[in-house]
Parts: C-alpha cells; structure tokens; sequence
C-alpha cells in the first residue's frame, strides 16, 4: 500500500505566495515522476507541473516563471512553490506519484488541498 499526504494550502491575496508539499508513505522500490493538478470551480482538472525522477520539469503554460516543482527523492516528497499568484490560480490542487511497485507502476493521488486566491 502507498498512501500520499498533502499539505499546506488555504487564503491568500493576489500576488502572494504559498508552498504546498506532498508526501509519499509504504512499500514501494522508487517513484518515478511527482507532480501537481489543479481543478478550478466548473473546470476540467489539468497538469501544473511534473517532475521525472532524472529532474526534469514541464511547467503549464499558465504557470511558467512563478511556480517551481521540486522533489525530495529521500523523503519521497514533492514541493509546489507558488509565487505571484493570481485569482484565477484558485483550485483543488492535487499530488500525483507514478510508483514502481513489485511487478507493476501504479499511479497514486493526494487527497486535495484547497487554495483560494482572493483580496
């Protein structure tokens, strides 16, 4: 079993910044590639960022020059720093893992984190 534990969240005003964290728990060889959703009210959800295990980073377009994924391969965990942000980054934001397991890759998600930008 995997389970996944988010953190950090919650209010803040427009321009300002948050760090959500994500954390990855159970038996397991390794994670291959950490990552971050949002689904926005009455919206579908969407990929912000991802992190393969080499380091590599794909940012959406939306987000490009304020947010920074990184990870944390001996903790197991994933950071999203959230810098500048704007009313229209409000969401559920969501971790993802893709772990590889005895005999298989599974794909594991947080539980949300709500993030609401507003003055």
């Amino acid at each position: 079993q995997v389970q996944v534990v988010e953190s950090g969240g919650g209010l803040v005003q427009p321009g300002g910044s948050l760090r959500l964290s994500c954390a990855a728990s159970g038996s397991f060889f390794s994670i291959y590639t950490m990552g971050w959703y949002r689904q926005g009210p009455g919206k579908q959800r969407e990929l912000v960022a991802v992190i393969r295990s080499g380091g590599a980073t794909n940012y959406a377009d939306s987000v490009k020059g304020r947010f920074t994924i990184s990870r944390d391969n001996a903790k197991n965990t994933v950071y999203l720093q959230m810098n500048s942000l704007k009313p229209e980054d409000t969401a559920v934001y969501y971790c993802n893992f893709v772990v590889h397991l005895p005999g298989t890759v599974s794909d594991y998600w947080g539980q949300g984190t709500q993030v609401t930008v507003s003055s």
